[in-house]
């Protein structure tokens, strides 16, 4: 079961973007995908919430301090949505259990400087230093006025750390988080210069993944719906779809599955690796 991490120790640095357009991009291919919400903001639970009947579903988990929580069975392929200040133990727990890490940075100093500590560490990491971890670090709300994406690209380069592009900074993401949607979920033609952007990350995960590029396969949903789920930036509705949310405790679970601990934000489930 391949496990993708996005992770970053800094906060705002775009993880839960990446998360859930990476878990989209394989619902599309047709895999049993998990979007594990490590956060304690639970950012990719909301979001799913608001996903509409009409695209493919993404199944969750939740952790908190008092529950123990376990993963639905038939997963295929999982994606972790990690919190900001992951280091230590838990990172290398993390570890432990992906097949690649994705770190969002942002062109700020700041930004930058806790994506480099937080690829020291990883690289640290046995898993990671011989390869049996993929990592790589991806460029986030870039504006194409500037030199940010070659900014990051030569900062990236400088470090050691592999380059898997740039994501620009546009409305679109905005409103299809508002609405549980991604890119992918969207006509293809809608977005195009947006989505050739995800191919260079795509490309670097694919292998890992077990999936094939070009990532054509995107449902089409019907165009009222979208109208009506894509339209402006309207505020949260009261009572958002449940359609794709499973009950967090699931009752079976796949044979190469544990339980998550009680106490940690990451607990690992055991993958065999």
């Amino acid at each position: 079961m391949p496990v993708v991490a996005v992770v970053n120790r800094k906060g705002g640095s775009g993880k839960s973007t990446i998360a859930t357009h990476l878990a989209a991009w394989m619902a599309h291919q047709g895999c049993a995908v998990m979007l594990g919400d490590v956060d304690r903001q639970q950012s990719t639970r909301t979001w799913l919430k608001r996903r509409v009947p009409s695209v493919p579903a993404i199944l969750p988990w939740t952790i908190d301090q008092k529950n123990v929580l376990k993963a639905p069975s038939g997963v295929t392929h999982v994606v972790l949505d990690t919190p900001g200040g992951l280091q230590g133990f838990e990172l290398s727990r993390l570890v432990m259990q992906a097949d690649a890490i994705v770190i969002p940075v942002c062109n700020s100093l700041f930004d930058r400087d806790s994506a480099a500590s937080c690829h020291a560490e990883l690289l640290a990491h046995p898993r990671v230093s011989s390869g049996r971890c993929k990592l790589g670090v991806v460029g986030m709300r870039i504006d194409a006025r500037t030199r940010g994406a070659e900014t990051l690209r030569q900062w990236a380069q400088e470090r050691g750390m592999p380059f898997w592009g740039v994501l620009r900074e546009a409305q679109v993401y905005v409103k299809t988080v508002e609405n549980g949607l991604t890119l992918f979920d969207l006509p293809a033609s809608a977005h195009e210069a947006d989505l050739q952007q995800w191919q260079p990350l795509l490309a670097q995960l694919a292998p890992v993944m077990h999936l094939q590029l070009p990532a054509t396969a995107r449902l089409q949903v019907p165009s009222e719906e979208l109208a009506s789920a894509f339209s402006a930036l309207d505020p949260a509705p009261e009572n958002p779809p449940q359609a794709h949310i499973l009950p967090a405790r699931a009752k079976a679970l796949m044979p190469a599955q544990g339980t998550l601990v009680h106490g940690d934000r990451f607990a690992s489930f055991h993958t065999g690796k």
